[in-house]
């Protein structure tokens, strides 16, 4: 196929190859509700009437507008409109503050802003008094309007304007959609920025072609008429937006969710094909299924420890590298399927999965593991927003365990031997940062590959293994490197750990701030140490006690018999609050913002440095 453009001549291909009552999105208000479809015809309907809307208020190729909402498919319209007039969609978090928004309606001069639910809404009034350049709000959900505003309108009522006028545009709109090139900007993707101000990365439609060419290259098995995706990551990260992309271009009905706490019932409810994520929901999922082990009788314990290994063994040790299963082992892999696997894959929703996208931060050798052992097919891979997403991933066999996979086909990768960088050369690479030219400058050696900020290797066999940010590498007092992201991932693997935060930059050995689960917790004091006050003491209180830290310290020392020694966190703090957005302690992606977390527990950490010879 003639990969140029994709974006913006997607809806008309599929129209051209699928039948119009196809559906392409659901989308549904809650959990309780319907999902409301939308078919290709009806889509495409619906982003003629936005870009005709858009039209009508003077929207200008190159000019940006903004979307401040969870996901729905009106984003998506909101998106797809945009490709018809060649501007550029803004995807904002639906979390970030009144701050943030403003700086990134701001930088990139948006004067349409659409807003999703009341938060958003509310949010969105409160810049508008120290923005002069935003004209038009559109509040996509049903929210109550202030008294006093006049000029915000409802999603409905701006479709339904285009659609008035359509018929006067239409002629001049389709002008647009055919002079598009690929070197239109598609999007603006701010990084999450975990250390200074967001930056804009500026993806070109071109950016879109090569990385769905080079995903159709690497994927194979797509079934237009059965697959399904849950979209359930942000469409303001990179990750699902491209995703997203790559399922319509495939023909996948996709899923939306709107509510991430929805996410356990939607998966349950929507039994995916594919659904991007990161390593928390899969750690929160592994934590959930060795709790109900644990606590089942003795008989059962065992026979799961059994067919874990036969797991193991099939799926690791032959499937893995793609060598052929000797036919006992088969054979008792199949009946372990059958009586433990399946069941534990149908409670969860993923049983007619093929495979979940899992990237964004580390995840830990035991979770991959043990989802692989029984036959949940995590595919873990490498990108940034910088890179439209995917530079890696596993392929179909002969992927390493704790690697990032092997990179796609069209998609350079070297490490400098100096910095132990990570560096890629694409035409999925971004343009630059939008009205940054220090800052893109920066971003790019002097030979034309771009610094993705991390440190790692490629080893003999061409797969990725990433160690960490270098901004994020801590070195002790005695010159040693940590790489806290991998620590963490494996602290948190642990069900009594919610969160943690190792510290160690220029002092003599490492330490944590730890988030428990308080839950867990309650529920070991409970059955393990016969407190019968366990579930009516405070989180305080209950963190206060003595034993509770030292049980805490018991799992983290019997975790890191795997580490060199100068990795082992020595001391820990239990803090009884979850680092948080609102708190400025994690970014949108909900990657840590250390320097903060430094600032507001710096008596803390101090303390722990302090009392270190006590």
């Amino acid at each position: 196929m003639d990969y140029k453009n994709i974006l913006t001549g997607l809806l008309s291909r599929k129209i051209r190859e699928n039948k119009a009552d196809t559906i392409v999105f659901s989308d549904r208000p809650s959990v309780n509700d319907d999902w409301r479809n939308y078919s290709w015809q009806e889509f495409a309907g619906f982003v003629d009437d936005a870009a005709s809307a858009f039209y009508g208020k003077g929207l200008k190729p190159g000019e940006c507008v903004a979307v401040y909402s969870p996901n729905r498919a009106g984003a998506l319209i909101v998106d797809f409109a945009a490709y018809r007039l060649r501007a550029v969609p803004v995807s904002i978090y639906s979390t970030s503050s009144p701050d943030q928004v403003a700086y990134v309606v701001n930088d990139s001069k948006a004067s349409i802003l659409f807003c999703g639910g009341q938060e958003q809404y509310d949010n969105a009034r409160r810049i508008r008094t120290f923005h002069s350049g935003f004209c038009h709000l559109v509040a996509m959900d049903d929210v109550k309007i202030d008294s006093d505003d006049t000029t915000t309108v409802s999603f409905s009522a701006f479709i339904e304007k285009g659609h008035d006028s359509l018929e006067e545009n239409h002629e001049a709109i389709n002008d647009i959609t055919a002079a598009a090139q690929p070197d239109d900007v598609a999007t603006l993707i701010y990084t999450s920025g975990t250390t200074g101000e967001p930056k804009g990365a500026i993806l070109l439609h071109s950016c879109f072609d090569e990385a769905i060419r080079f995903h159709d290259r690497r994927f194979a098995g797509f079934n237009p008429r059965l697959d399904t995706s849950l979209c359930f990551l942000p469409l303001s990260h990179i990750f699902e937006k491209a995703w997203t992309c790559y399922c319509m271009h495939r023909g996948v009905r996709i899923f939306i969710n709107r509510d991430p706490k929805d996410i356990a019932v939607a998966v349950r409810q929507v039994c995916p094909s594919f659904m991007c994520s990161v390593p928390r929901f899969w750690e929160k999922a592994y934590d959930a299924i060795r709790e109900k082990i644990d606590s089942s009788s003795p008989l059962r314990r065992v026979a799961f420890r059994v067919a874990l290994a036969v797991g193991r063994s099939r799926n690791l040790h032959y499937v893995r590298l793609g060598l052929p299963v000797p036919k006992f082992l088969e054979w008792r892999y199949r009946f372990c399927d059958r009586n433990i696997f399946r069941p534990i894959r149908r409670a969860m929703g993923v049983d007619r999965g093929k495979m979940f996208p899992t990237a964004g931060a580390p995840i830990g050798d035991t979770v991959n593991e043990f989802f692989h052992a029984i036959g949940v097919n995590i595919l873990v891979g490498y990108g940034l927003s910088e890179t439209t997403a995917t530079v890696s991933c596993y392929p179909e066999t002969g992927y390493c365990i704790g690697s990032v996979g092997l990179p796609l086909s069209g998609i350079e990768v070297r490490v400098d031997q100096q910095t132990l960088e990570v560096q890629v050369k694409s035409p999925t690479v971004m343009k630059g940062y939008w009205n940054k030219p220090e800052e893109t400058e920066a971003a790019f050696t002097a030979d034309g590959w771009f610094r993705t900020g991390d440190a790692g290797r490629i080893d003999e066999n061409g797969a990725i293994w990433i160690t960490d940010r270098i901004k994020d590498l801590i070195k002790t007092s005695n010159g040693k490197y940590i790489a806290p992201q991998a620590l963490e991932s494996l602290l948190t693997e642990d069900r009594f750990i919610e969160q943690a935060a190792v510290i160690g930059e220029g002092r003599k050995f490492v330490t944590a701030l730890i988030v428990p689960s308080i839950d867990a917790i309650r529920r070991y004091a409970r059955t393990r140490r016969g407190m019968k006050q366990a579930d009516s003491i405070s989180s305080e209180a209950l963190l206060d006690l003595p034993w509770v830290k030292e049980y805490i310290m018991k799992r983290i020392t019997r975790i890191q018999y795997r580490l060199a020694r100068y990795e082992w966190v020595k001391r820990i703090t239990l803090l009884s609050k979850q680092f948080t957005m609102d708190s400025g302690e994690l970014t949108n992606t909900l990657k840590l913002r250390r320097p903060v977390i430094n600032d507001h527990y710096k008596k803390e950490i101090d303390d722990m440095y302090d009392n270190s010879s006590k």
